[in-house]
């Protein structure tokens, strides 16, 4: 009986394609890896191709209208959705990554009326000492000197949430002061850290995380102000005194924004004009 073997260069050829396709496999796969780890943070689900529910920018109207009429009420003072993120990075193990490190309710007759709740980001990083450093300087600071006012009738409130999204820390505080007659003055000031690569990010970043396109943000954006700027034109006819927003302003520039939070299935965008100027006036973009 006679047998016919393969030609070996036909068997080397084949092992040398089906060796050269394992090596290049594990090789994108460990560039992938590599990049996520330190570069960058893809959703992998999505690169590969896998559907999955859109958490951002497929809202109803009626859906984005309920979150901006609930968005003061999201502030409980608290950390929400941890994901067991972060706490091999803690300075005090026995807290929270954010916790409550300072409140105080007091009222005193003609001089003040103060409920404050001023949270502490238990992180050692640099960049957290200088969010706890700013947090001390706008918050902490002004809560002394309402203690110490007489007889200039002050409301003061200071209230914030927290949580951990896709291993992004985010950090938002509001607050509202009230001296007797004069404007309301509402500030908003938002603290976002990467848990995993231990940085500051951005909004660019969150876009890009969840692969939103950013000029699609852009024109969303410009539309909302330019509508509101329309509704404080046709106020002021009627007499009112609005704030004015420039809608040429590079404040409205994703690159510039500084304020946003990131929850599981939204995304605020806020421009809380009162961080600047003694007002009460904010918009507020929900994707």
């Amino acid at each position: 009986m006679n047998v016919t073997l393969p030609d070996n260069k036909f068997l080397k050829k084949k092992n040398i394609l089906i060796y050269g396709t394992i090596i290049a496999v594990c090789i994108i796969c460990l560039m992938v890896v590599f990049y996520v780890q330190f570069y960058a943070r893809i959703n992998i689900a999505k690169l590969v191709g896998i559907d999955q529910e859109q958490k951002f920018g497929n809202k109803t109207e009626q859906e984005i209208e309920q979150l901006k009429v609930n968005f003061l009420k999201i502030f409980n003072n608290s950390l929400e959705n941890v994901e067991g993120e972060g706490n091999h990075k803690k300075i005090d193990s026995t807290k929270e990554l954010v916790y409550t490190q300072y409140e105080k309710k007091e009222s005193k007759v003609n001089s003040y009326d103060l409920e404050v709740h001023i949270p502490h980001i238990n992180i050692e990083s640099e960049i957290v000492d200088e969010y706890n450093q700013e947090i001390e300087e706008v918050f902490a600071n002004m809560t002394k000197k309402v203690l110490q006012s007489e007889k200039r009738n002050i409301i003061y409130t200071v209230e914030y949430i927290a949580n951990v999204q896709d291993g992004i820390l985010s950090v938002m505080i509001h607050s509202n002061f009230k001296e007797g007659t004069n404007a309301q003055r509402v500030i908003i000031k938002t603290y976002h850290y990467d848990l995993r690569n231990n940085k500051a990010i951005t909004l660019q970043d969150v876009l890009k995380f969840e692969q939103i396109e950013e000029q699609k943000i852009q024109e969303q954006i410009n539309t909302e102000i330019e509508e509101e700027e329309k509704k404080v034109e046709d106020l002021k006819q009627l007499g009112y005194n609005i704030y004015n927003r420039d809608t040429k302003s590079d404040i409205y520039k994703i690159e510039n924004t500084t304020e946003f939070y990131i929850t599981k299935d939204a995304l605020y965008i806020i421009y809380a004009y009162g961080n600047e100027s003694s007002t009460s006036e904010m918009d507020l973009i929900v994707i």
